[in-house]
């Protein structure tokens, strides 16, 4: 038995059990801080050199650590360094959109392997979605030059509620009395973590994106819907069930629009995707013109994404709109602003690729509606991920779920 079969084995006890754990936390530990001695080993696991180098042995039988050679020392016999071999093992990343996926593969040392972008799919709640979804995971796995037994885990995100910690959805795909995420690991053959899509985007800017030194952090993924991903003192925040994070349901405004929640007055039912295709379809049946209806397309088959080309095309009519988006979404921020003292603000989603003509009327409403001496310490930026965002973070929480990283 490999030692990633043993950590996914609930039937192994007594030594094998210990041993498992130790060798999770010496790749735990590799992960971390890089390659290293014997000795750092000994060090940072409380355990006598022979132990560490029988543990260490084991792992490079099996490929997953490899002997670096002699460094340099002080003085006596020069120690050899190891570290883990990246292409050992992989984490599977899939970020699900309302009209695509985005899918990708990560090594154990969290570069990008492969990755598909745009993949064309329908999310709707019915089997037939879900299987479909399944299907096209399937496929880019058996396109990719990985094999499948060097996947370690996958991770799914979709918007809504979702607790993580259980594995259920109930957003989308809620018909089975198990939890999604074993749902999807029995059709895909892989270990399963589900994930709100904001909070995987959120997490992947926070490890590889537009964060610095930052601490605290707030991520807004503008799309369709709005969603959020809280970053406090350098950990994500899931609140009790892990549904925190509901940004598009703040009842900001006194209007008689019904919400995807099934409430009237979010912020999302003036302030959204969803909001600015229904206000751009209205304008056009109003007689406003755009390029968008030049390229003989139905008005009322007009996607966001045919806006967000517009408005880079410099369409006023998608510009304008887009400014007052911005400025109803300004507000909200500014009262995540006033409530959280973030030191960052992150714009990311579909409406962020809009760069200034989005940012731009945020960053004035902010100034208007949030408190002066609050607003001043936050920075606000544009995601440096884009459509990667997703599909990186979901890898990199399999990745520390898997290793106990934290």
């Amino acid at each position: 038995m490999t030692f990633f079969e043993e950590l996914n084995d609930d039937s192994i006890s007594g030594v094998a059990f210990k041993n498992a754990n130790l060798k999770k936390a010496i790749i735990s530990y590799f992960a971390t801080a890089g390659s290293c001695t014997i000795a750092d080993l000994c060090k940072e696991l409380n355990l006598s050199a022979p132990k560490v180098n029988n543990l260490i042995l084991d792992l490079m039988q099996e490929g997953l650590v490899k002997d670096f050679g002699k460094i340099d020392s002080t003085g006596g016999r020069k120690p050899n360094m190891y570290g883990l071999v990246p292409e050992s093992v992989f984490f599977l990343g899939v970020d699900v959109k309302q009209d695509h996926i985005n899918i990708g593969l990560t090594d154990l040392q969290k570069r990008i392997v492969k990755i598909k972008e745009n993949e064309p799919y329908k999310l709707s709640n019915s089997p037939e979605s879900l299987k479909e979804l399944c299907r096209l995971i399937k496929n880019f796995i058996r396109e990719s030059s990985v094999p499948k037994d060097k996947i370690l885990g996958a991770g799914i995100n979709l918007s809504g509620r979702i607790n993580y910690s259980t594995g259920y959805s109930y957003s989308f795909f809620h018909f089975n009395e198990e939890p999604l995420s074993k749902v999807i690991e029995s059709a895909l053959g892989l270990k399963t973590f589900l994930e709100n899509d904001s909070r995987a985007m959120a997490f992947g800017e926070f490890s590889a994106g537009a964060v610095r030194q930052e601490k605290n952090v707030l991520f807004l993924n503008l799309d369709y819907g709005l969603g959020m991903g809280i970053m406090i003192n350098s950990q994500l925040y899931y609140g009790k069930s892990g549904f925190a994070g509901e940004f598009g349901h703040i009842p900001l405004f006194n209007n008689e629009i019904i919400c995807h929640c099934g409430k009237k007055g979010c912020l999302e039912t003036e302030a959204s995707g969803w909001a600015l295709s229904r206000i751009f379809k209205e304008k056009i049946r109003s007689g406003s013109s755009t390029v968008v209806t030049n390229n003989n397309i139905d008005p009322e088959k007009i996607q966001l994404q045919h806006i967000i080309e517009a408005a880079n095309s410099d369409d006023v009519l998608a510009i304008d709109l887009l400014a007052e988006i911005g400025e109803k979404l300004g507000r909200g921020i500014a009262l995540l602003i006033n409530i959280f003292n973030p030191e960052l603000v992150i714009l990311g989603g579909s409406l962020s690729t809009t760069g200034e003509y989005i940012r731009l009327p945020i960053k004035s409403s902010i100034n208007k509606y949030s408190l002066s001496l609050v607003n001043s310490d936050t920075q606000l930026k544009v995601s440096e991920l884009g459509e990667k965002a997703g599909v990186i973070g979901a890898c990199l929480l399999v990745r520390n779920r898997m290793l106990d990283l934290h």
